[in-house]
């Protein structure tokens, strides 16, 4: 929420300038890979966002389906995706696959043509057409290149359009939803949806195509197969085929386990989320040990669901054998049907099949678990866009746009809502009970910002919270607050305080009554919110800045010490949540924001809880009495002191008014019982040595140079160069198993060898079939010359004779030895298989071992870090970690890890055959492997970058998303989505500039890749016609099919090179996480272990104490020194930021100090940090409560007893709260504990302490 990080002036991006042809070849990008060259790509070099990607265009589009789609009885979040881009994406790409299916049918043509020209003996193709079908081949190799890399890059696009606007969506929709929505985990869902499963999207969309295109090139392919060795064909096919049946089977399993896998990565980071939300009182209660735990049995449930995603990858590749069993099945059979195969139908055939492996085996399955899981995807975004929402009013949002004026001096918007209220008014007859005269119809809220008489009334009304069948709120309210008045509202806890606020300003809807606000409001939420960005940003939110009316709120709200104290005044940058800011500062913060909106009604939630006495009357007098004195001002509050002279108090119990009136009213009701609580404040401080003492402290305290690394917010770190070395040994180390490891390697090998020694076997066996129809027809026609010249001399039964002695012979040699090739390449086949399997099962299962190992120490490694990280990092920045670097850790790095290790391994392979077919190829091979590394290291460095930068400008999109969750009920009540949604869509427009660079870069890498390719595979085709050297035909058609592979090979396989390089950026980003500095030793060291039982008196004294909160920050508390005896009941006091709280992290270390803290004797210092923070109880200054249930949130070790755990909530005064619940104290705690009021919420935080 920070705008002006995303208002830097960016160059024009050269696509929209470039030519025809620099588009197509991609050259608009030179002066980009000749940056990336010479340094990293930094954010000054980030384009300016493309028009046609920019957000707030692709959602206005997308919006206005949706809102047709909702009318639907069965709104789609598919159908609009086809009607924004389906018929652009279908037309493009049916165009494509129809030339890319024509050249891969023409191309195995030509390649038989060509064998055949090298058959021995006399061939019927002249050395013309053998070389118009090498110009055949090459084409066809050439012109599916010029056409594939710009259409992905189109079809890349349309996915990223489809993801932006579909998070836009999303995001609107978190803008509008129903409190009660909040509850149930929404933070690490929407996360989630945003980080891994919008995600799907981009990968779906580049294989959509091959799931209609795989069927249709099957039919063409089966029919030429059948063409050329009939019934065998047939069989080949039919055994191919009947794997489809298999692979719709495993793709609906895979879409199970993504379903799985998602709903459990929703449970993890939810629960992430909220741990690093509440590390700070995990680090407090010694909880890490307790939530390693639990954290470990969500993910433990993820790693299943992964595990059953693993066994269907693995299967999926294993069906590359497919192919080549077809072909086996295909030449068994036709031997055994009394056929002899030629080099022209075993390599026409072969190739076909090959084209079929790819299309249907490989690309086919990857289609099928694409879509299907994008398809779980839209589902489950398509569920949450439909979630229940708050009733919108019509002025919900403030827009920019002027209105136009009318004579009366009113705008359209007033008359229309002056209008519409005057209907509903006269429509419904209201009376004082809700009910209408004659219809019985309800207008549950009327909001008039433009009423001449401000105020606020609520008529009878009952607006309930449900959840998990619990229902607390207000029942039969009737509350009116006139105009310029001020109403307190005061209750013991959970009594519908609050609940009565978030009624007001229409957060709960009402299900009985009328709520009527006359004027426009301003809201202060319990639980003050602030976001990332500086103490002014935060006040001024969405208002214009106006000095006169700015300086006398800061005043009025006791802020102007503080903001003197900091070293950069109102310029300083509060971090996320407002973590740089004490509990007493972020609380008049928050109220400045409300105060500082120009409003007719003020609605300010408990705002003096959390500052002193002191300053407390400081903003009740001057802010709330003198500053909104003619404002109309509902406060509610638990300090009863300050409400003597009020004329309007309401006090509320259970939900309901139990009286309301003046002070003297309800004083002399027998509820006077209630105002005991306030202090007499006639009485003097009883010692005056405690003052003299208050006012040595601030000297103790040095708040200059406390933020100054502060001013700017701070920038998440960006890894620059290549990814060493040592990320990649520490994912293996992670495996913990080097034994596993070099089996999985070797074994590797050994199957490559297999793949390429079962090609090279087929291609011996052709050339000897050849031969020996080559040698039999010499020796016929030897014995037709012979006999027709010596007719006269030799008889019949001499000639008969003659031909069993020359011809049976070779006939037995024959059979022998073919029956011998049958039996070696069934046997081959066997081992290929066994091997492949092996490989691919073994694989994953090391894959998985490594991302469990990676994510514990992450989580390690975050828990474990100090507080001084936290309070300088955003959670989403944090939290990204755990959803898009583990995810796709956890899915996508196996799979370019075994794309790269098998891509190596066949690159090899095809140059060792190549180089046995022609030794003269090693040349222009080792030629072509120099220029495709060069071109890879032109591209690393550059996509390398832009793939970090994609990832880091990708994390303030999560911490935005996240602020705005936290603070929803603010951003709503002063109106300002439109402008959250607006930089939502700034943060947006950056990362897509930077998307857009990388998959543009990573095209123009691949298609260059391609055309290197479709030069060597000219160079190795043609150099057979030019040498001329009586290369046997089955070489020949071993040689071509090789380097053919190289085509899709090498520009998948190098480009995954360099994804994997940028996936391990993902491994990098965790370990740099991992391996933050932490804090000391849990657990204290042998020779300092305290005597048993320890502490048994509790006497504490600080020496000489001083703290700053990190090595580089200056000191914060200076020489501290003082002793607290045994069983003294001592208060430290202070103003707001004067060194409280930093007492207290001293005390738990939560911050390096100098000097000494003794408890009972013992130096803090010495001890373990479990050992010390447990045996310490603390009641936290802000309430933080996690998910699960209230058992958990009391007692995370179970080591208490049901009774301890009752009579603890008894004496918070719970126990009949949590008796009233489902389940107990075994019901689900929501997110946050949001289904429980913030009084609540410290009463458990008590009962915990």
């Amino acid at each position: 929420m920070n705008r002006s990080a995303n208002t830097t002036t960016r160059k024009r991006n050269p696509v929209q300038d470039a030519s025809f042809m620099s588009k197509r070849l991609f050259l608009y990008l030179t002066d980009l890979f000749r940056i990336g060259k010479n340094r990293p790509i930094e954010d000054e070099d980030i384009y300016e966002t493309l028009p046609e990607h920019k957000s707030e265009g692709l959602t206005d589009t997308f919006r206005d389906l949706w809102q047709e789609e909702l009318r639907k009885k069965s709104p789609s979040l598919l159908r609009i995706y086809i009607r924004a881009y389906g018929w652009s994406v279908i037309g493009l790409g049916f165009l494509f696959c129809l030339v890319e299916t024509g050249t891969r049918i023409a191309q195995p043509l030509c390649l038989g043509g060509l064998v055949t020209y090298f058959s021995p003996g006399e061939t019927v193709v002249t050395k013309g057409e053998a070389y118009m079908y090498a110009v055949g081949i090459i084409l066809s190799s050439l012109i599916p290149v010029c056409i594939f890399h710009p259409f992905i890059l189109f079809i890349f696009q349309q996915g990223m359009k489809i993801r932006v606007a579909t998070c836009a969506l999303m995001y609107e929709k978190v803008m509008r939803l129903s409190k009660c929505t909040t509850y149930d985990g929404l933070n690490g869902q929407v996360i989630n949806l945003m980080s891994n499963d919008v995600g799907r999207y981009d990968i779906a969309m580049a294989f959509l195509h091959d799931l209609w295109k795989g069927p249709l090139e099957s039919l063409l392919l089966g029919y030429f197969i059948y063409r050329e060795i009939g019934v065998s064909g047939i069989l080949g096919m039919a055994f191919l085929l009947s794997f489809i049946p298999l692979q719709a089977y495993i793709g609906r399993k895979a879409a199970t386990y993504r379903l799985r896998t998602a709903k459990r990565t929703d449970i993890r980071i939810r629960f992430m989320n909220e741990i690093i939300q509440g590390i700070q009182v995990i680090k407090m209660y010694a909880w890490e040990k307790s939530f390693a735990s639990m954290v470990d049995k969500v993910r433990r449930k993820e790693i299943n669901a992964i595990r059953g995603s693993f066994y269907v990858r693995a299967t999926f590749y294993c069906f590359i054998l497919i192919s080549k069993f077809s072909l086996f099945i295909s030449l068994m059979s036709y031997i055994y049907f009394g056929n002899i195969f030629t080099a022209r139908k075993v390599f026409i055939v072969s190739s076909f099949y090959n084209v079929l492996n790819e299309s249907m085996v490989h690309f086919w399955p990857l289609a099928i678990t694409t879509c299907a899981e994008a398809y779980i995807s839209i589902k489950r975004i398509n569920e949450f866009l439909l979630r229940s929402e708050t009733k919108k009013k019509d002025d919900d949002v403030e827009e920019d746009q002027g209105d136009v004026i009318h004579a009366n001096g009113k705008t359209e918007k007033e008359i229309s809502q002056n209008i519409k209220r005057k209907m509903l008014m006269v429509k419904n007859q209201i009376n004082v009970n809700g009910k209408s005269d004659g219809e019985h119809l309800l207008v549950p809220r009327i909001d008039n910002e433009d009423a001449v008489h401000k105020g606020v009334i609520l008529k009878n009304v009952t607006a309930l919270w449900e959840v998990d069948g619990n229902k607390n709120g207000l029942k039969s309210v009737n509350v009116e607050v006139k105009e310029g008045r001020m109403c307190a509202v005061i209750g013991p806890v959970g009594s519908g305080k609050t609940t009565m606020l978030q009624t007001i300003i229409g957060e709960l809807e009402v299900d009985a009554g009328t709520v009527e606000v006359n004027g426009r409001v301003s809201y202060a939420a319990q639980e003050p919110w602030l976001f990332e960005g500086s103490i002014r940003r935060n006040i001024l939110f969405v208002e214009e800045y106006d000095e006169e009316r700015y300086h006398e709120v800061i005043k009025v709200c006791a802020l102007q010490r503080d903001l003197d104290m900091f070293a950069h005044g109102d310029a300083t940058i509060v971090g996320e949540r407002g973590v740089s800011l004490s509990g007493g500062q972020k609380a008049r913060v928050n109220l400045a924001r409300t105060i500082y909106r120009k409003a007719d009604i003020y609605l300010l939630d408990d705002p003096l809880s959390a500052v002193d006495t002191h300053v407390g009357k400081h903003i009740f007098e001057r802010c709330i009495r003198r500053f909104l004195a003619d404002k109309t001002v509902i406060l509610v509050t638990h300090q009863l002191q300050y409400l003597k002279d009020l004329r309007h108090i309401v006090l509320l119990n259970g939900g309901s008014v139990e009286m309301q009136g003046s002070y003297d009213e309800i004083r002399q009701s027998n509820l006077e019982s209630i105002l005991s609580l306030a202090p007499d404040e006639s009485q003097e401080p009883q010692t005056p040595v405690a003052e003299q003492k208050l006012k040595t402290f601030p000297s103790q305290v040095d708040f200059k140079g406390q933020d100054d690394s502060l001013v700017e917010e701070e920038k998440e770190t960006q890894a620059i160069g290549s990814v060493s070395l040592s990320v990649y040994k520490s994912y293996f180390k992670a495996i913990e198993n080097t034994c596993f490891i070099i089996f999985v390697f070797i074994v590797f090998i050994l199957s490559q060898i297999a793949i390429s020694g079962t090609d090279f076997f087929v291609a011996q066996w052709v050339n000897w079939e050849e031969s020996l129809v080559h040698q039999s027809m010499d020796t016929r026609m030897n014995a037709t010359e012979f006999f027709a010249t010596n007719a006269t001399i030799l008889s019949d039964d001499a000639g008969n004779v003659t031909d069993e002695v020359l011809i049976e012979p070779i006939a037995t040699e024959e059979d022998s030895q073919r029956q011998f090739f049958m039996i070696v390449y069934g046997c081959l086949m066997l081992v290929l298989l066994y091997l492949v399997i092996q490989r691919t099962f073994a694989f994953f299962k090391l894959c998985l071992m490594a991302s469990t190992k990676l994510h514990d120490r992450l989580f390690r490694g975050i828990t474990r870090a100090t507080m001084w990280f936290f309070n300088n990092n955003p959670s989403g920045r944090i939290l990204n970690r755990f959803a898009k670097d583990i995810g796709g850790i956890d899915n996508q790095l196996p799979n370019n890890l075994m794309d790269c290790t098998t891509f190596f391994l066949e690159v090899i392979a095809v140059m060792v055959v190549v180089g046995v077919v022609n030794f003269w190829m090693i040349i222009p091979t080792v030629i072509m492997s120099i220029l495709l590394y060069t071109i890879r290291w032109i591209y690393i460095n550059t996509g390398r970058s832009i793939k970090r930068l994609e990832s880091v400008t990708r994390s303030p999109v999560f911490s935005h998303v996240n602020a705005t969750l936290q603070g929803l009920s603010t951003i709503r009540s002063h109106k300002a989505q439109q402008y959250l949604i607006n930089e939502f869509h700034l943060y947006q427009n950056v990362n897509s500039s930077a998307w857009y660079m990388y998959i543009s870069t990573a095209r123009s890498f691949a298609m260059w890749l391609d055309i290197i390719c479709c030069i060597y595979i000219a160079i190795v085709t043609l150099s057979f016609l030019f040498l001329d050297n009586e290369t046997l035909g089955g070489n020949v058609g071993l040689a071509i099919m090789q380097v053919n592979s190289l085509i899709g090979m090498c520009q998948w396989g190098m480009r995954q090179t360099a994804e994997l390089e940028n996936m391990m950026t993902s491994v990098e980003r965790v370990l740099e996480y991992a391996d933050l500095p932490s804090e000391a030793a849990l657990e204290t060291a042998s020779k300092y272990r305290p005597f048993k039982g320890w502490p048994n008196m509790g006497a504490v004294s600080f020496n000489n104490l001083s703290l700053k909160y990190s090595a580089e920050s200056d000191l914060i508390l200076k020489d501290l020194n003082f002793s607290i005896k045994a069983g003294e009941k001592v208060g430290i006091v202070g103003r707001t930021g004067a060194g409280k709280s930093s007492m207290i992290q001293a005390l738990f270390r939560l911050a390096p100090i100098e000097g000494r803290i003794e408890v009972d004797g013992i130096d803090t210092q010495t001890l373990g940090l479990h050992d010390l923070r447990s045996k310490i109880s603390i009641i936290p200054q802000d309430p933080i409560l996690f998910s699960g249930s209230l058992r958990a949130n009391l007692d995370p070790f179970e080591e208490r007893k049901d009774a301890e755990i009752w009579s603890a909530l008894e004496g918070v005064e719970l126990k009949e709260v949590v008796g009233a619940l489902a389940g107990g104290i075994d019901c689900r705690m929501a997110d946050g504990g949001s289904n429980f009021s913030m009084g609540q919420r410290q009463l458990v935080c008590l009962a915990r302490a």
